[in-house]
């Protein structure tokens, strides 16, 4: 078998596990208070071009989730998201565990726009009874997005505007956020995202690391106790540093970048062979996700020797499906995918 599932199915990339291993040994102090974790740190803030900004460690995306969106909004706000957004759709309810409503806005193959976003803003306050509602206090966007496609820096302008006018912040998932910035035709920066996000995280998880995601705290007015909110939300690990040797490997001599461009590069590839062998794509993504509309003795004949999944529930005559490479992904396996599409 070969798998295109997703992109943590393996562990860590060969130069992060080799100084996991240097490092094994070693004993530090805990909960982020060592010297790597420092180093990681000013190594993501420098890549960020945000030295003031503050980054902290979490274990994975969704603890990641439910603490930032927990820790900005007051008892009576929600989080506005896209009704295809990864926190609506595919965490579990563990947003409204923490107490907050997802108040949904249309989707634009995963985007949303900041014309709805101000629109639901005047609506809401120009209600008379606003003050018995979820209020919206945040914004929530992935880049990418759930279906793999990217803001144009246009577009997050427009939208970090909108939130800014409307005094809430712009919070940004990151969880496969080097596979977006690797995209052609991206003209999106690093920089960018740190400048126009209030709150982001680097996802490190899907882009190399054994576990962990990077987050990147611009507005100094937002969780000003971080580290208790974290520990509240069981994100904080007792060994620390183990987050900040993989954070500082990824972010030493460009590697996480490298990372997400070879595997962006297998992703278009495979794309390009089930186009030019006569299947439908279904998103046109630019990442390292990839989404087609296979008949479904195709899906049938795939499943015997591919991974992949099933994207929605299966259609009568045809299903929608989602490849995804990884840092593992070889272009023998890409080679053998293409046979089986032959």
């Amino acid at each position: 078998m070969i798998y295109f599932n997703t992109d943590y199915m393996a562990g860590a990339h060969p130069k992060v596990m080799e100084r996991l291993v240097q490092t094994n040994a070693e004993q530090t102090v805990g909960y982020g208070s060592d010297d790597y974790t420092a180093r990681a740190k000013e190594l993501v803030k420098q890549a960020c071009g945000a030295p003031d900004a503050r980054v902290y460690f979490l274990v994975g995306g969704t603890q990641t989730n439910a603490t930032v969106i927990d820790g900005v909004l007051a008892h009576h706000e929600g989080v506005l998201a896209a009704d295809s957004g990864h926190i609506n759709v595919h965490e579990s309810g563990a947003i409204e565990a923490t107490g907050h409503k997802i108040l949904t806005l249309p989707s634009y193959e995963g985007k949303v726009k900041a014309e709805d976003v101000r629109g639901f803003i005047s609506n809401f306050y120009s209600d008379d009874t606003y003050e018995h509602m979820v209020a919206p206090g945040m914004l929530y966007i992935s880049f990418p997005t759930e279906y793999g496609t990217l803001y144009t820096l246009s577009e997050l302008e427009d939208l970090s505007g909108a939130c800014h006018d409307a005094g809430i912040p712009l919070f940004i998932d990151g969880a496969r956020l080097g596979y977006g910035l690797a995209a052609e035709g991206n003209d999106v920066t690093l920089e960018d995202i740190a400048r126009l996000s209030d709150v982001f995280y680097i996802g490190g998880t899907k882009v190399g690391a054994l576990f962990g995601e990077a987050v990147v705290i611009t507005n100094p007015d937002l969780l000003k106790h971080p580290v208790p909110l974290i520990k509240q939300h069981g994100a904080l690990m007792a060994k620390g540093r183990l987050l900040g040797v993989q954070f500082e490997t990824l972010f030493t001599d460009g590697l996480y970048h490298e990372i997400a461009r070879g595997v962006v590069q297998k992703a278009i590839r495979l794309k390009d062979a089930f186009v030019a062998a006569g299947y439908k794509v279904e998103v046109d993504s630019p990442t390292n996700q990839q989404f087609f509309r296979l008949p479904n003795e195709v899906v049938d004949r795939l499943k015997e020797n591919v991974g992949f999944e099933m994207w929605g529930p299966r259609g009568e005559k045809e299903s929608v499906v989602r490849f995804v490479t990884g840092w593992t992904t070889t272009d023998d396996e890409i080679d053998q995918l293409i046979s089986y599409i032959k």
